[in-house]
Order: structure tokens, then C-alpha cells, then sequence
């Protein structure tokens, strides 16, 4: 007896028609979404990589016609000449002043006031945290006057204390360490503690704390990157040079005279290099962070 096998006509490799073209159409997809994304990433880094370019030709090669990739033979000569035009290693040093010692104070004041109002329950809490979402809509810039003046009534014109102490504690960071604080500590854990007898600050500083890492480490590049790109504060309060954080020292020596594009992108592409190191280091803590929550267990 012989048994037939009916080989259906309507497929190829195991795929029928329908599925074939959904197959193709993911594999196009994915080409395109590939393209996309390089074509981003080259876009993305391309400014950078321009910076470094720039820096190793004078001003004259800056301004020449055409645009080359070619590395220029300048990058000692800028060096020396960024040196002679600003106190660029001391408004490094006092970007990295001010940028580590406000971050850290930040985090700080910024994990206490979100662990109080995700934990504690007072009078006011919700329009006070009303207040405080609010308050991250209105533009900076229109605290300017108030700063300058509450700065002045201090006597901390011209001191770096005046650019890290009023950014400490900051709106986005409090939201940032309630909503982690809310999500991903079970308040068993808190309750457990206090059995134990553990005091409200015990709580926070030995059970709390270290479980807010990746809060922690997302909201210590946020404040990094702001303390070292602030320019419009430390224009208004810091007068003398020697006191410059590096955003008013590379800007300051752009209205000299046959400005040496050069050197000052040679300072502008060292300035960066900070930024790049401190989210190199925190970047899986920081995607950790944003993302804790989103899925509540």
C-alpha cells in the first residue's frame, strides 16, 4: 500500500505567502531602522569629532574654503596659546569645584526631601508637592534678578559658593527620588526597620539610601551636567578670572581681537571630556534609574 505525501504548494521553507511577506517586511524594517540609527549616531558625534578637527588647526585653516577631515599640524601652538589667553586649568578646577561639591550636596538634600514626602504624611503634603512639580515650568532665567540680589544681601558676590548652594536642591531631583523611593522600596522593609529600632534618619541613611543607587546615580549626572554647563549664574555673581568656572572663561575671550578659534576649541573639546567620563561610568546606573518603576510588580 503506498501512502502519498502531500506536499503543500502554498509554502517555501516551512513559510507560507502571508508569512513570508510579514518575514521580509521585519527584515526591511530592521534595515531601515539600522540606517536610521547609524545615520543618527553619525550626526550625533559628527560635532564633536569636528571640535577635535578644529582644534589642531589655526585660524587661518579655520577659515579656509572647503571643508576637509584632514588633522591639522597646530594642536601645540593652540595649547600654548589657550594657556596665554585664559586660566584655562584654573577655570577647570573650578568647574570641577563647583560641579563635585554641588552634585554632591544635591544628592543629599535632593534623597532626604524625596524619601519625606514619599514616606512621611503631614498637613499640606500634596499641594506642597503640587507646588514643587509646578515650580520645574517656570523658565530660569526669570529668577536671575532674585538671585543676584538675594546673593548680594548674602555678601557671597564672587564666590563659587553663591553658583553651587542655591542648585542643590532642585525640583526634577526630589520628583526623581519620591517616585523611585515609592516604586522600589516596599515599605515592609520601612516598617521592618522601625521594629528594629531603628530611628527615622537610621532608616534613611542605612536601609533607604543605598537602595537609591540608581536614582542616585541619574540624578548625580543631571546635576553634573548642569553645575558644568552653567554660564547664565556664574556671569551674573563671579567677577575676577582667577574665580571663572570654564562655560565664562572660554566665553570671555571671544571678544578679543583675531580670536584664536583654535585654542579655544582645543579648550572646548577638553572641557567636554569630563562630562563624557562621568556618564561613562554612570550610564547603567542612569538607564537603571529611569526605567525603575515603569513596571510595578
Amino acid at each position: 500500500m503506498t501512502t502519498l505525501t502531500k506536499t503543500p504548494s502554498s509554502s517555501f521553507n516551512g513559510l507560507k505567502p502571508s508569512d513570508r511577506t510579514i518575514h521580509m517586511l521585519t527584515k526591511i524594517a530592521m534595515v531601515v531602522l539600522a540606517v536610521v540609527l547609524i545615520i543618527s549616531a553619525i550626526i550625533t558625534v559628527f560635532p564633536f569629532i569636528w571640535s577635535i578637527l578644529l582644534s589642531t588647526r589655526d585660524r587661518s585653516e579655520i577659515f579656509g574654503t572647503g571643508i576637509s577631515l584632514a588633522v591639522g599640524d597646530s594642536l601645540t601652538y593652540n595649547y600654548a596659546k589657550l594657556l596665554e589667553i585664559m586660566p584655562f586649568w584654573q577655570a577647570m578646577f573650578n568647574s570641577v569645584y563647583v560641579a563635585f561639591l554641588g552634585t554632591t550636596i544635591s544628592l543629599l538634600f535632593c534623597s532626604m526631601g524625596g524619601y519625606a514626602f514619599a514616606v512621611f504624611k503631614f498637613k499640606g503634603k500634596n499641594v506642597l508637592f503640587a507646588m514643587l512639580v509646578g515650580s520645574m515650568a517656570i523658565p530660569p532665567v526669570l529668577g536671575l534678578i532674585p538671585y543676584f540680589m538675594i546673593v548680594k544681601f548674602l555678601g557671597l558676590l564672587d564666590n563659587h559658593v553663591a553658583v553651587w548652594l542655591p542648585f542643590t536642591t532642585t525640583p526634577f531631583g526630589i520628583f526623581l527620588m519620591r517616585q523611585h523611593v515609592i516604586a522600589s522600596i516596599p515599605k515592609e522593609l520601612l516598617e521592618a526597620a522601625k521594629l528594629d529600632g531603628a530611628g527615622e534618619f537610621r532608616t534613611y541613611w542605612s536601609v533607604v539610601l543605598p537602595l537609591m543607587k540608581p536614582a542616585l546615580a541619574t540624578l548625580a549626572i543631571v546635576q553634573f551636567v548642569f553645575f558644568w554647563n552653567m554660564f547664565m549664574q556664574p556671569l551674573v555673581v563671579l567677577n575676577s578670572p582667577d574665580n571663572y568656572v570654564i562655560t565664562q572663561a572660554l566665553r570671555s575671550v571671544q571678544g578679543i581681537p583675531n580670536t584664536p578659534w583654535g585654542a579655544v576649541m582645543l579648550g572646548t573639546t577638553i572641557s567636554i571630556l569630563p562630562l563624557v567620563i562621568t556618564y561613562l561610568f554612570a550610564s547603567k546606573q542612569m538607564i537603571s534609574g529611569l526605567t525603575s518603576g515603569a513596571v510595578k510588580g
